[in-house]
Formats: C-alpha cells, sequence, structure tokens
C-alpha cells in the first residue's frame, strides 16, 4: 500500500514539473507565435475551433477518480485486522451466548457487533472525507468568465473554457485556468489560496525568468484572483492538467493512514497471531486430559472471548471524545478522533509560515536614510506620497499611512495640498505626487522600486547635507538595500525634488535630478507569542519546521526571530535536485525549507515521516492540501480556504501554535490512558492464557466454567471503564509518545508470565491447603480462580498506570476509583455469598480472604520488582 502512495505521488509530482516546464516556455514565447501554437488569434476562436477542442481535451473541470461502488467501499471500510478480531468474537458470542444456552443472552453479542459496526463507520466517513476533498477543488472554480469568439466577447461558464481561448479579465474575476497573459493593464493577482502570501503579486504581459513558477509575471494560474487592473489571456491548460488540477490528484487515491491507526492495526495483527497459536494448544490439551469433545471446543471458544481486548473500542472512543471535549475548550474542533492520539505521538510540527508564525499582514518596519540610519523624515515623505495619491492603496499604502499616525503625523494631512499626481506603472514601477504646503511651495515625492527611483537619483541626503550621488556612494546606498532585503524586508526607495517652481503639468520625464531620501522596509512581522510557543513545543519534545512559498530571505528573517534555526535551510529549486534518500538525510538538520510547491511540501512532509517521525501540518491555503492530507495529523484554521479545512483532521478557531502546545499536552494523556489499557490487557490475557495451559495439564476438571470466563470478562471491562478519565503523570507527557507494537510484545511476554507465577501459587493453595483436588470439589477450585483472576487484574489497573507508587505517590482519577471500586465489591459478594450459585460457583470460606490479601500482596512486591528492571532497561515504564 505504502508502495503504491508513493509510485502515485511520483507520478504526480513528474507530472507537475511537465507542467512546470511547459508553462515557463510558453512563458517565454512571443504572443505571435504563442497565439499560431494554439492556433487562435485576438479575435478568439471559432465555434468550430471550440467543439474540436471541447472533444480533445474535455470540460474544463477537476476530474475526479471514479468512486467505488458503496458495497465496496463498506467492504473497505469494515475489513481491517482489529474488525476481524472482533467479528470473530461476535461469532464466538454468538455461538456460545445465543444459540447453544437454552436461554439465550443477547448483550455481548451486540456490545462487540456494536464495536463493529462504529469502526466501520468511522472509516467509511474518513474515505468519504478524502473524497470530498477532491470535490471542493472542483466546486471552486464553478463560476462565468468573458471570452472573446469570433471577434465577439461572450460569457461563459468557466466548463465551456477550452485551451486557446482568449478571456478577458477585470477586477474581481477568478482566473478560470492556467493562462498568459498577452495584455495587462494595473494587473494585480491574490494569490495567496494558491501559495499562501498575503500580498497581492502585480504580473504584466512581459515576460520574465523566475525560480518558483507562481512568480512568472505573466503567468496566471486557475484558482487565483484579479485584485484590480485588467487583463487580455491566452488560455493554456484547462481542468486537471492546470498547476491547481494537479493538486487535486494528489488529495484522491489511497487514503493514508495516521500513525495511531497503524499502531492499531499491528497490536490487532498480534493478537490474531497470538490466538491462532494459544487457542489450537489449549484444545488439544483439554481434548486429551478431559476426554470431552464439545465440552473442550466450547471452552477453546470461550477462552478465545477471553484473551480478546473488546473494551479496546470503547476505551478508545470514550478517551478520544472526553480529549475532544477538553480540546473544545481550548477552541480547537477535532475533526478525526483519532487524531488527538496521533498529536501525542508528534514529534514533528510542519506549519507555513505567514499567519502562524507572522500576523499575516504587512508592517513599515524600517524607514532610514541612505547610510542606514533611522530617520523620521523618509516616515513623513512616505506618508505624503502614500496619502496623497489617487489611486488605488494597496497594503504598502496602508502600511505607511498606519505607522505614520501611529507616529504623530497626523497633522500633515490638513498641511499640504495636492497639485497632480504620476501614476504608477510596471515599466518605470514607482509613482510621484506633487504638493504644495500653505507657503505655495511645492515638491515632487516619487516611491517606487529601488532600482527604478535610484536612477532617476542625481543627488543623495546625507549626514553632510545634500551631496551627488557619486559611483560610490550610489554602491553604498545600494549595498544597505541589499542587506536589509537579504534580512527578509520588501524595500522600497523614497525620493525628493524641490525644484518645481514653474512647472505646471507634470510628466514621468520630470522625474529626474532627484534626491535620495532613503529606503522604506517593509515586513509580516512575526507574532508575539509565536518564539514562546515554539520553545514550550520544544520542550514538549516536538520540533518545529518550516514549509513556505516564501523566498528565503523573509523566511530567515522570520525563524531567527522566533527561535528556529535556519542555517541549514533549502530552496525549493534544489529540492528536485535530489533523490529521495540525500534529501532525507538532509531533512534531519532542516528547519526551514522555502520556495516550496505545493507537492515539494507533500514530499518533504512523506520523507520525515519515513525518517520515523511523526509528523503534524499546519496549514490554511490549497497550497496546504496535499501536505495536510500526507500529515499523520492535518492542521487548519477556521478561516482557512474550504479544501484545506475539509482536508485536515483538526481546526483551529485561533491561528496560534499556543492552542497546539495544549493539543499535544492532551494527546498524550489520551495516548497514555490507551497504552495503559492495551499493555494491561495484552500482557494479563497472555498470563492467564498460560495458567490455563498449565491449569489443564494437571487439572482432572476445566479450571473455569465458560460462565466464569464470560463474567469475569465482564467484570474486568467493567473496571476498565474509568480509565479513560484517568490522572496522566506529568513525566509521560513531557517526550513523544510512540506505537511501539515490540515494546507491547516484550512487555506482555514478560509481564504476562509474572501473572502465571502468581496464578500458579493460587492454584497450589487452592489444591494444597484447601484440598480442592477431586471433580467433586473442582467447582470449589473454579470459584476460588475466579476471584482472584478478577482482584489480581483490578490491581493490575492501578500498578500499570504509573511508575510511582499507586495511591500514594500518584492518584487515580475518582472514576477510576469508582470503576475498579465497584468491581472488587462485585467480585467478593458474588464468591462469597449466597448469589455464587446464580453463576455456577460455589460460596468460598471466608479464610480463603486471607490467602487473597497474601497473593495480592506477593504480586505487588513482584510488580514493584519488574517496574524497576523494565525501567532500567528502558528509561521508562509506559
Amino acid at each position: 500500500m505504502k508502495k503504491q502512495k508513493k509510485k502515485e505521488l511520483q507520478i504526480i509530482a513528474e507530472k507537475q514539473k511537465k507542467l512546470e516546464n511547459n508553462l515557463r516556455k510558453d512563458s517565454l514565447q512571443t504572443v505571435e507565435r504563442l497565439l499560431g501554437k494554439y492556433e487562435t488569434d485576438y479575435t478568439g476562436l471559432t465555434l468550430d475551433d471550440v467543439e474540436e477542442k471541447a472533444d480533445e481535451f474535455g470540460k474544463n473541470t477537476i476530474e475526479e477518480k471514479e468512486n467505488h461502488p458503496v458495497i465496496n467501499r463498506i467492504k473497505e471500510a469494515v475489513i481491517n485486522p482489529f474488525n476481524i478480531v472482533l467479528i470473530a468474537v461476535a461469532i464466538i458470542t454468538l455461538i456460545t451466548d445465543v444459540i447453544i444456552p437454552e436461554r439465550p443472552d443477547f448483550s455481548t453479542f451486540i456490545l462487540v457487533s456494536a464495536a463493529v459496526v462504529i469502526s466501520g463507520v468511522i472509516s467509511f466517513s474518513q474515505q468519504a472525507k478524502s473524497d470530498n476533498a477532491a470535490r471542493q477543488l472542483k466546486n471552486m472554480i464553478s463560476n462565468k468568465i468573458d471570452v472573446i469568439r469570433e471577434g465577439k466577447v461572450t460569457e461563459i461558464t468557466v466548463e465551456e473554457v477550452v485551451p486557446g481561448d482568449i478571456v478577458k479579465l477585470a477586477s474581481g474575476d477568478m482566473i478560470p485556468a492556467d493562462v498568459r497573459f498577452i495584455e495587462a493593464k494595473d494587473l494585480f493577482i491574490d494569490q495567496a489560496a494558491l501559495t499562501g502570501e498575503s500580498v497581492p503579486v502585480e504580473k504584466f504581459a512581459t515576460a520574465t525568468k523566475c525560480d518558483t513558477i507562481t512568480d512568472i509575471a505573466d503567468i496566471g494560474f486557475m484558482g487565483t484572483d484579479v485584485v484590480s487592473g485588467s487583463a487580455l489571456a491566452l488560455v493554456l491548460t484547462t481542468g486537471s492538467n492546470t498547476y491547481f488540477g494537479n493538486m487535486a490528484q494528489s488529495l484522491e487515491g489511497i487514503n493514508q493512514q495516521n500513525s495511531f491507526e497503524q499502531g492499531v492495526n499491528s497490536i490487532s495483527m498480534l493478537l490474531i497471531r497470538f490466538m491462532g497459536i494459544l487457542l489450537p494448544v489449549i484444545l488439544v490439551i483439554n481434548l486429551f486430559t478431559k476426554n470431552d469433545i464439545q465440552e473442550s471446543i466450547l471452552f477453546a471458544i470461550t477462552i478465545a472471548v477471553g484473551l480478546t481486548p473488546e473494551m479496546l473500542p470503547v476505551i478508545m472512543t470514550s478517551t478520544l471524545a472526553k480529549g475532544a471535549v477538553a480540546m473544545s475548550k481550548k477552541k480547537t474542533v477535532v475533526k478525526r478522533l483519532s487524531a488527538i492520539q496521533t498529536f501525542g505521538q508528534m514529534d514533528l510540527l510542519c506549519t507555513d509560515k505567514t499567519g502562524t508564525l507572522t500576523e499575516d499582514q504587512v508592517v513599515l518596519e524600517k524607514y532610514m536614510d541612505p547610510e542606514g540610519n533611522e530617520s523620521e523624515r523618509i516616515l513623513r515623505h512616505s506618508f505624503l506620497n502614500s496619502y496623497y495619491q489617487t489611486g488605488l492603496k494597496n497594503l504598502i499604502d496602508v502600511a505607511i499611512i498606519a505607522r505614520a499616525e501611529k507616529q504623530g503625523l497626523n497633522y500633515l494631512k490638513t498641511e499640504y495640498t495636492r497639485i497632480d499626481e504620476i501614476p504608477f506603472d510596471f515599466v518605470r514601477r514607482r509613482m510621484s505626487v506633487v504638493l504644495q504646503d500653505s507657503k505655495g511651495k511645492k515638491q515632487l515625492i516619487t516611491k517606487g522600486a529601488v532600482d527604478e527611483t535610484m536612477e532617476c537619483c542625481r543627488y543623495m541626503e546625507s549626514s553632510d547635507g545634500i551631496v551627488e550621488l557619486t559611483e560610490e556612494r550610489r554602491k553604498a546606498a545600494y549595498d544597505i538595500y541589499e542587506k536589509y532585503n537579504q534580512d527578509g524586508l520588501r524595500i522600497l526607495a523614497v525620493a525628493q525634488k524641490n525644484d518645481i517652481l514653474d512647472i505646471e503639468t507634470f510628466k514621468v520625464s520630470d522625474e529626474s535630478d532627484m534626491v535620495l531620501l532613503g529606503f522604506i522596509g517593509f515586513l509580516d512581522p512575526p507574532k508575539e507569542s509565536a518564539k514562546q510557543a515554539i520553545e514550550a513545543l520544544r520542550v514538549h519534545g516536538v520540533d518545529t519546521v518550516v514549509l513556505t512559498g516564501d523566498s528565503q530571505g523573509v523566511a530567515i528573517n522570520v525563524c531567527e526571530k522566533v527561535g528556529i534555526d535556519p542555517s541549514n535551510a533549502i530552496d525549493g529549486m534544489q529540492i528536485d535536485n535530489y533523490s529521495d534518500e540525500q534529501l532525507k538525510a538532509m531533512l534531519e538538520n532542516c528547519h526551514l525549507l522555502s520556495k516550496l510547491s505545493p507537492v515539494q511540501k507533500q514530499r518533504v512532509v512523506r520523507l520525515f515521516q519515513e525518517n520515523g517521525h511523526t509528523v503534524g501540518y499546519l496549514g490554511d491555503g490549497i497550497n496546504d492540501s496535499p501536505a495536510l492530507k500526507q500529515a499523520d495529523v492535518g492542521i487548519s484554521v477556521d478561516t482557512a480556504v474550504d479544501i484545506a479545512k475539509e482536508t485536515a483532521d483538526i481546526i483551529l478557531l485561533e491561528k496560534d501554535l499556543r492552542v497546539l502546545e495544549e493539543g499535544v499536552v492532551n494527546g498524550r494523556k489520551t495516548f497514555t490512558n490507551v497504552l495503559k489499557y492495551i499493555k494491561m490487557a495484552t500482557s494479563g490475557n497472555f498470563g492467564n492464557a498460560l495458567s490455563v495451559i498449565i491449569a489443564s495439564l494437571f487439572l482432572p476438571f476445566l479450571p473455569l466454567l465458560p460462565i466464569h470466563i464470560l463474567l469475569q470478562n465482564l467484570l474486568n471491562d467493567l473496571a476498565q471503564v474509568g480509565m479513560p478519565f484517568d490522572n496522566v503523570d506529568e513525566d509521560y507527557i513531557q517526550k513523544p509518545k510512540k506505537w511501539d507494537t515490540n515494546d507491547i510484545k516484550k512487555f506482555m511476554f514478560v509481564f504476562g508470565p509474572i501473572s502465571t507465577v502468581l496464578d500458579v501459587c493460587c492454584f497450589m493453595i487452592l489444591w494444597f491447603v484447601f484440598k480442592y483436588d477431586t471433580m467433586e470439589l473442582g467447582n470449589y477450585f473454579q470459584s476460588g480462580w475466579f476471584v482472584f483472576g478478577i482482584l489480581s487484574q483490578t490491581l493490575i489497573i492501578h500498578a500499570i498506570r504509573t511508575d510511582k507508587i499507586p495511591f500514594i505517590s500518584s492518584k487515580s482519577s475518582t472514576q477510576l476509583m469508582i470503576s475498579t471500586g465497584a468491581v472488587v465489591l462485585a467480585a467478593l459478594i458474588v464468591s462469597f455469598t449466597s448469589i455464587a450459585p446464580l453463576f455456577q460457583l460455589s460460596i468460598l470460606p471466608p479464610r480463603y480472604l486471607l490467602y487473597l490479601l497474601a497473593l495480592l500482596a506477593l504480586y505487588v512486591l513482584a510488580i514493584g520488582v519488574y517496574k524497576r528492571i523494565y525501567r532500567k532497561n528502558t528509561g521508562t515504564w509506559l
């Protein structure tokens, strides 16, 4: 299954690489040649052309894999190792409790059958969720768009768009396919859902070479939105052949099991093998020693029921439900219950940068002169440029105005009058305003890209006043720009010109002989809580790795501020050059990967998993969906795009890492309580099986009757119902907890025989001290072992739950004390009072209580010694 999944992902990655190469080639083609390639022109396709292309390429929709018939999906949901055990037990209880007895008892059969149904429903719903994830992508592009066909503008549905169509785009439109812009005016595209970055990017009809596919200036991608401006674009690819559609395919296919579900399956297989070996042995021994075929078969079948931890689904569901309620109080919605336990196992959190580590907003971070000194004069002129312009105020203008208002520069709003402006365009990459103060003084203030603004400057402002911008000074100023740009700030230059008294109408040519005032730098600032939260996760054994589509400089700056080591950062353009094995070795020392595509994010998560990590992934964009699905636990936020929320296992109502820390602690408490039950159930059942084999070899009668086994099993199960609510020692939540089937085997094979030794001691007391050594007194023997089995199993619950001294150094929860106390009382009443015959038991003499207490004290001593030995060898108890 893993190989098949890996192969599917490799095919998708190869398809994406081919897709990216084709887009890069089309980006660099001349418009005329590209129109010829797609057999179209500015008048658009003819209706005959459209019909042919529709037949060839199909509808412009995201193709979904054909869903399996419902019956097959039900079969896949129900047939798994643990359910096989439960189904077998259900059949056995149907025989022993319903068919054979004169008075049928349906309770056990109904309980076990319900566990199978619940497990199947959960699995079925998970597969349905996977299908819905892909369907969400399809639904996102149901819209209308204007196209030019046969020289006329026509409105059609997005589904009808074909390669070669000429589409007209305006503010508010969603781009319907992967397109090449052939005309663009003041075009800004919101690619946040695709890249995770909140700042709209400018696009135009000029080809550029970029490392990252989404940075190509003349390519637009399906699913992104036009924020402002207009464009004419040629459709290159549609439907599943788009960059967007390729992501949808990575969400389909094999449903990824998280590490918890894999652990449950491994335990189930262990139990199946365990039953497969021991049951035939028990059956054969009793056939030879008891000479009663029917009784021996019935006894072996009943033992099978006793060996199965049928309370596991109940314990898991109760524990998970309790965890979900606790997390809901912490503004966390759990969609997939098993993800709570995976939280506890998680040792690596992969997260995007924007909005998680940062505030997801543009903030003016620096305002400095050309020598790098902070200067409020730069802030003042930047404010005048942004406030008095009449065009669209983008996020950068908003950030400048907000910072100036915070610094008390509001008075400037009334001291100037706008005379004229020179709008921004993508050739100059700057914009200017002409202002006049109350004294009649005019000034031209320009703000824009560093290269384009500096080229119109002849002078610069320095500590010595206004000086000529020589090559040496120009280089020094440019070095200041590059330094902060590499630190992750987005830098703009600000310039001024005062000598404009005789100018009435301003032109681009007036942007000359200007004075370079300095630079302004913008950043999406780190959250104040991020560093503290990352450190708290680290203390709990969870390492944080940043996977971002942003540039490396910006990401490094943020990582350094929040306490993440960026020293071994990997760029997305490098990743495809490495094999899986090479990259796996590099990832172990890497905490930052930048400029990643969605499929690359998914690959990184998969390789971390192959390195043995339990991986959580926190993301909120379309670009995060493949990685969210791949991760052991996918985490998104309430404000995320629908597809991210559909794919995730857990939804945060606040995008804050502190919430995750609380989730980790809850997950570890939940996991520890389930692990307590599994270790207790497997070791106890193994010990009982060995005891049954020994007893069957030497006793002339059955060591227990079927009704005794079923009643003992029921009481033991009831004793454990308080376990989901049990307290967990602080030591157990400090480090990640993982499923380790080998460790459970070791625990079972060592701890189980300890209980067997005590059972043998009980046999000897009943046989030699009380003389229950004949067929006639066999029922007393059975009654004695029956009550000891319940009391010892209840004692194990409290012994296994902590590394400390039970009841003294580590107190059980009230719920567990009540459930175990009630079962102990019930066992004593059933064994020592007149109701014993109702369950085919004999009333035991009161002095047997003294021997029970002595045996239990010996059991406690043996457990204490074993704990020391086990802890010395493994370093931990649970």
